[in-house]
């Protein structure tokens, strides 16, 4: 399959249009048990329908949202009432993406690195999904920072396992998003995650361009640079706003058509409020800036729910307040005082 260049970069510029973000809720089954386990729910098939149906169905959240990264069963399931979630998505607007890679594992003759798995079998996926209504794609991979870690090495695996991916995705007429996700765990400063995540995105986009995948039809999803959680010296916010973009500044091509960021940890507020100090003041940058959160979106709802239907409302409310703040936050135009009106 050959789609149009225009076509990929199209379906791209869509998921970063002005104001609006990704709301990624595509936790493996292990991660969203974790998730159900905070609150005290059975991970079930049903009652992962029914939370993500929730989240899929928020009133509004088209105005907001301008994807929804979903889980291989949630691709396939459908509400209560027997509207595939990818009709309901592409009823709001919304474009269904689809997670494709199957995990992280130990990296062999790395210690302490990881390299994501899901190259094998891929194109026949792609093809199924793509048949399904996904209109695009993402692939996580996990860089860990640690004493003489990440290695030249373990970053190459990585990047070219990135590429080799969007490569695939392109050519099944899917925009990939890359997501390299420089961890937040350790005790390391904000000068040194600065230092590795350029060189992993500098990394990442030679392998892009050595495997002819289409910048204008990728989208780029990386963690802002920030300390470990375990740094005596965490940065503010405005200091993390300004290594981030200056980072980005250093390694991101003009071409891409935008940048989203995960949260990685982060809590809601923190993450809205990074995100609006990037985009403060009217700055211009070579591409947009939005998100693509998935715990900083939806843990207030998770919170609400608590895997009770009678809940459903407030859970949509408190997912909605915070795809609202994000927006805002795309624009610079988001104030901790809004936390009270939500």
């Amino acid at each position: 399959m050959n789609t149009p260049h225009s076509e990929l970069n199209a379906v791209a510029r869509k998921m970063v249009a002005p104001g609006r973000g990704i709301l990624a809720i595509d936790e493996s089954f292990p991660s969203i048990k974790k998730r159900f386990d905070s609150i005290g729910v059975e991970s079930t098939e049903e009652a992962r329908r029914a939370y993500r149906e929730l989240l899929i169905t928020t009133p509004g959240a088209g105005d907001y949202v301008s994807g929804m990264i979903l889980f291989d069963e949630t691709l396939r399931q459908s509400t209560a009432k027997g509207e595939k979630f990818v009709e309901a998505l592409n009823r709001q607007d919304i474009l269904p993406g689809i997670k494709v890679d199957t995990g992280s594992k130990p990296l062999a003759g790395f210690t302490g690195e990881e390299v994501t798995e899901g190259l094998d079998g891929l194109r026949a996926r792609l093809t199924e999904y793509k048949n399904i209504g996904a209109k695009f794609c993402k692939w996580r991979a996990v860089i860990n920072i640690g004493a003489g870690i990440p290695t030249a090495g373990g970053v190459q695996a990585n990047a070219h396992a990135l590429a080799r991916y969007a490569a695939l995705c392109q050519e099944q007429g899917l925009v990939p998003i890359v997501e390299p996700e420089v961890m937040m765990e350790g005790d390391h400063s904000i000068e040194r995650c600065y230092d590795v995540t350029v060189e992993v995105l500098r990394r990442v986009f030679t392998a892009l361009s050595d495997q002819r995948v289409l910048l204008e039809g990728t989208i780029l999803k990386t963690s802002m640079v920030i300390a470990g959680k375990k740094c005596p010296q965490q940065a503010g916010v405005r200091q993390v706003a300004d290594m981030t973009v200056r980072c980005l500044l250093n390694a991101v091509p003009a071409a891409l058509p935008g940048v989203v960021f995960l949260s990685g940890g982060q809590s809601a507020q923190i993450a809205t409020e990074h995100l609006n100090a990037m985009n403060a003041g009217g700055r211009k940058y070579p591409w947009p800036l939005s998100f693509s959160y998935g715990r900083a979106l939806q843990d207030p709802a998770l919170k609400a729910w608590k895997g009770q239907a009678a809940n459903v409302t407030a859970a949509q409310k408190a997912l909605s307040h915070r795809e609202k703040m994000n927006s805002l936050a795309c624009a610079g135009r988001y104030t901790t005082d809004m936390e009270k009106t939500g």
